[in-house]
């Protein structure tokens, strides 16, 4: 029989013995109701606290038969219970139900496709900065492990959607693909950029000619571990600092990292890596406190003086002092959130600064007060067209300078007549490839 079916069972036992003893004992030797189950409810327990007032033979005979019944309930509704309890403890599926709970229950964290050396490394990072991380690993032989440390997992394989999806990619913020071999985290990449593309990932290759191939499938960046491991080495080798953080890339090698001390009477102090970097104008890709590298800090690490954060130049010239060239305003104005978030990061990391809106009334308005280098604006929009939005801004005072561009669908010559009418200075058309329009718009501002 089903434990829950015996525990309802049991349940009804209990209380039929219950109300029988206490009528018994009302109406064998005229018990008052509370008496009568006061009676009953210690002879069924055996606590034998000893009778309330003298009974008769009748009501001793039925004193034996309700404590052979009602103990024979109360042990069977006692069995129950346990075997439903132990059944819970060691039932697998009941693990893996609760795991999916807690996993369900977790927003923008970060996806870890692999619990190799690679992914163990991160995950244990991830641990240590109270990092929200979900793994994903089809070998059962990590189970063990996972369990003891407390983390968040999936048997699973991680380059299939379904279990992406169970590991909650639309509310992720990040992915690691760090797989063992270059095809499985190429197929990871797809479907993970697939499924949401604003997510941020980060792809492992072990062979320098998977680099291009990941990163049009969708990789934001890619490391490789044994590139960077030889990096450091020799540079160890001839006696130069090693770069926390490099993963032997040629994004990599293009920028310039550099250290930076951060003095205790500095004004950074106490700040968080998002503001430095947003204040200098950098990537900040290591932080080095008290002999310890950190890789990738997260935004909200507070900077703490005597640090040393490895920043990464975006162009020559530029230096973590402070005099840093301004970077270019963009306004970006769709109704659309998925697109908004999508080219909002794309510019971002093009190293423009970029604020949104998603009506045309209030992009006019934070274009007029921002003044930025360039607008791109929807051509579809709640209130009004893009092209009036255009219109309105070239006739206020002080817009003139101001690059306009129409983000549209519609290819048609009398569309790109109004857009030249109304002032644009480029209609951008919208395409499946989503770097078109970031790319187009930066040359256009050179």
């Amino acid at each position: 029989m089903d434990p829950r079916k015996r525990i309802i069972l049991a349940i009804w036992f209990v209380l039929f013995f219950l109300a029988a003893g206490t009528t018994g004992y009302a109406v064998i030797d005229g018990y008052s109701l509370i008496d009568a189950f006061y009676m009953t409810v210690i002879t069924i327990s055996t606590v034998g606290y000893g009778e309330i007032q003298q009974l008769s033979s009748t009501g001793r005979i039925f004193t034996i038969f309700l404590i052979l019944s009602g103990v024979g309930s109360i042990a069977f509704a006692a069995g129950a219970f346990t075997e439903i309890l132990i059944e819970r403890a060691t039932n697998p599926h009941s693990r893996i139900k609760a795991m999916q709970n807690n996993i369900n229950k977790l927003e923008n964290h970060v996806i870890i496709c692999g619990y190799g050396r690679v992914g163990a490394a991160a995950a244990e990072h991830f641990k240590s900065t109270g990092t929200d991380f979900v793994v994903i690993e089809k070998s059962e032989e990590h189970e063990n492990r996972l369990n003891e440390l407390g983390i968040l997992f999936l048997l699973g394989d991680g380059t299939r959607e379904e279990t992406l999806l169970k590991a909650g990619i639309k509310k992720a913020s990040g992915l690691l693909a760090v797989l063992n071999s270059d095809p499985d985290n190429l197929f990871a990449v797809l479907s993970a950029r697939e499924l949401n593309p604003v997510l941020n990932i980060i792809a492992r290759i072990e062979n320098h000619s998977s680099e291009k191939r990941m990163l049009r499938a969708g990789a934001d960046s890619v490391i490789s571990p044994f590139a960077a491991a030889g990096k450091r080495v020799a540079e160890s080798f001839v006696g130069k600092p090693a770069v926390a953080g490099d993963a032997g890339t040629d994004a990599t090698k293009k920028a310039q990292p550099k250290w930076q001390d951060i003095a205790d009477e500095s004004s950074f102090v106490g700040k968080t890596v998002q503001e430095y970097a947003g204040s200098v104008g950098v990537t900040i890709i290591g932080l080095r406190r008290a002999g310890t590298d950190l890789l990738l800090p997260g935004e909200n690490e507070t900077i703490m003086p005597g640090d040393h954060l490895l920043v990464l130049m975006s162009k020559p010239g530029t230096h973590p002092s402070g005099n840093t060239q301004a970077k270019k305003k963009i306004v970006l104005v769709d109704d659309n959130p998925v697109i908004t978030r999508l080219y909002t990061r794309l510019f971002q990391k093009a190293g423009y600064r970029v604020k949104a809106a998603s009506t045309g009334a209030d992009g006019f308005e934070l274009i007029r007060a921002e003044k930025p280098n360039a607008a791109v604006v929807d051509y579809h929009l709640p209130d009004m067209t893009g092209l009036d939005v255009c219109r309105k801004l070239r006739a206020e005072a002080g817009c003139d300078a101001i690059r306009l561009f129409l983000f549209t669908a519609d290819d048609q010559l009398e569309t790109r007549t109004l857009a030249a009418e109304a002032g644009v200075d480029k209609v951008v058309l919208k395409s499946p490839e989503s770097g078109e329009i970031v790319a187009k718009v930066s040359q256009y501002l050179q």
